[in-house]
């Protein structure tokens, strides 16, 4: 071999070595905007303000959660940089917020945004520019839809789920009862109409004498109470956000009114719902839900609640004991760390999403037997739920857990 050639063969060799070097590096470390050595942005969408206001106590708990884990040392050895802005439950303003997160502040996801509306405004946007919308706090139907928003996952069991627990339990202890219906005018309470027409079918025209809907903006829920009571159901359901839920319950005690109460699961924090409301008036209320109730002892022993009980003394001291809103955040806030650190060194919105929507695992926090579960034709990480009923004090569980996955067989109560 020439020396020519010789100079050639260590300069080809050399230069195979260091794209091995250069592989082996993006192998081991690969990041989006948002992502770095140190720290990871994440960016969230709240009403903390506007008439979902009470739901901002999640997105406060969240910032507390994250100050926690970055006390510890962060995730992977990155600290979690959370951006959380107020849309005031307005989807407009969503959609700006939403904005400002990926082109200013340049998050690598946006996670736990909340509500339907405001979800579906900031949907396609999201898609659009392939950042993950991940773990919206809402469970319309259509944030299970992977075959056109690949980039947007749900949390909570859907609403429509949830409607079909009810109307399985209504025919079962009640086939022949008469039905009073309040719902948001918006995908978030007309999901639950489709719900109970899924199980109720044919029976439903028979059986709902009175459905009347409120717009977020009305100030009051009083007439549409009147006007179903005037039907004379006997059950009455109640698919209405906190503050409008609390008005409702007032107001059927305010009337003397006492059909079986059935209310949607996000209303059901004693703190910001019930208290509110009266708690002697909320007394047999039903409901069904997923996550452990923060004031029913039968889980002061358990590891999942005595760490949620030290994160609030530390981090959050001055919030009321009761509110569920906190244990929401202390709960997703689990699962999104453990989406991170199982991302490891691959901190793109792909990996992201790959890692979203391959999920098998339990939250301490959650009653036991309800697992977080996704796969990529699935985003429905929770379809699990318990009817529960409101004892004066705390919520009690009876039944069984009740999975909404498949045809909705298995929907049906003891």
């Amino acid at each position: 071999m020439s020396t020519i050639a010789r100079q050639l063969a260590k300069l080809l060799i050399a230069a195979v070595l260091l794209a091995g070097d250069d592989l082996g590096v993006s192998a081991q470390e690969r990041y989006d905007p948002g992502a770095s050595d140190t720290d990871i942005k994440i960016g969230n969408i709240m009403p903390y303000s506007g008439p979902a206001s009470a739901y901002g106590i999640i997105g406060k708990a969240m910032s507390a959660y994250f100050r926690m884990i970055n006390e510890d040392g962060g995730i992977n050895g990155r600290k979690i940089n959370f951006i959380s802005y107020d849309d005031a439950y307005s989807p407009p303003k969503a959609i700006d917020e939403a904005r400002r997160l990926v082109e200013s502040d340049e998050v690598l996801a946006i996670f736990a945004p909340f509500g339907t509306a405001s979800n579906i405004a900031i949907q396609k946007y999201l898609n659009a520019r392939h950042v993950p919308q991940l773990f919206a706090i809402t469970g319309a139907s259509r944030f299970d839809d992977p075959a056109n928003f690949r980039w947007t996952i749900g949390w909570q069991p859907s609403y429509r789920t949830e409607a079909r627990i009810y109307a399985a339990y209504i025919l079962k202890h009640y086939p022949d009862a008469r039905i009073g219906i309040l719902y948001q005018n918006d995908e978030f309470g007309r999901d639950y109409l489709v719900g109970l027409r899924d199980t109720l079918q044919d029976r439903y025209d028979r059986m709902v004498v009175s459905s009347l809907s409120y717009d977020i903006s009305t100030p009051t829920i009083d007439s549409q109470i009147v006007a179903i009571k005037a039907a004379a159901p006997e059950i009455f359901i109640n698919i209405a956000t906190p503050k409008f839920a609390a008005q409702a319950i007032r107001k059927l005690a305010e009337l003397d009114w006492h059909p079986v109460h059935i209310m949607t699961n996000v209303s059901v924090s004693v703190g910001a719902v019930l208290k509110p409301a009266g708690l002697d008036n909320a007394r047999e209320l039903l409901s069904a839900g997923y996550q452990m109730d923060v004031t029913d002892p039968q889980w002061d022993a358990h590891p999942g609640m005595q760490r949620f009980r030290a994160f609030m003394a530390r981090y959050m001291p001055d919030v009321d004991r009761s509110e569920s809103g906190p244990l929401i955040a202390f709960s997703m806030s689990t699962a999104l760390t453990e989406v991170i650190r199982r991302c490891g060194d691959d901190l793109t919105r792909e990996n992201i999403m790959r890692v979203a929507t391959n999920l098998d695992f339990e939250i301490a926090t959650y009653i036991p037997g309800v697992r977080i579960k996704t796969s990529p034709t699935d985003y429905r990480p929770i379809e699990q739920l318990q009817m529960m009923r409101f004892t004066g004090d705390r919520w009690q569980w009876f039944g069984p857990l009740l999975d909404g996955r498949g045809d909705g067989t298995t929907l049906s109560s003891d």
